[in-house]
């Protein structure tokens, strides 16, 4: 019986592997270091913490953090990182997980980013857009005459495409 169990957990666990390209595991592995602040091959909450205040957003209560760890259903190392993004590629709308990544630059909830700060976001941060990406992106991209993008029209796009298209 315990090597029936031991061979599904092996089958389960290569059966992840076999969903994303090596370019993409290395892609999750660089993003599970940057989240593991303290190297020690889990992500804990003061991991997540400190991840958070490094992104500028400081007010992440204790809950959330736990409800975030919950979804780990026990320690996540990075096979347990690897099957959450499996499960969230494969098993939730990518749009309201855009829309929730959008939502942290939009603490008042109105529905929009200004453009200006979020292309030097886009510039500095994370995985860095060239000028001629974020030119790119612009270029389908919703912008009042205040300046800031529509981020839910935004997301639209990206994960339905441009109308002109």
């Amino acid at each position: 019986r315990g090597r029936m169990a031991a061979r599904r957990a092996q089958r389960g666990s290569s059966n992840l592997f076999s969903m994303f390209e090596q370019s993409q595991i290395q892609e999750f592995k660089e993003a599970f270091s940057c989240i593991d602040q303290n190297r020690d091959g889990v992500i804990t909450k003061a991991d997540l913490k400190e991840t958070y205040s490094q992104l500028g957003k400081t007010n992440v209560t204790d809950e959330e953090l736990e409800e975030m760890l919950k979804e780990g259903k026990g320690p996540i190392n990075f096979t347990v990182f690897l099957t959450l993004f499996g499960e969230k590629l494969n098993g939730t709308d990518p749009e309201e997980s855009i829309l929730n990544a959008f939502k942290l630059f939009d603490p008042a909830g109105t529905g929009t980013v200004n453009k200006d700060e979020f292309k030097q976001l886009l510039l500095t941060q994370a995985d860095k857009f060239s000028p001629e990406e974020v030119e790119q992106m612009f270029a389908v991209t919703p912008i009042d005459v205040s300046g800031n993008i529509d981020y839910k029209s935004l997301c639209y796009i990206i994960t339905h495409g441009d109308e002109k298209e």
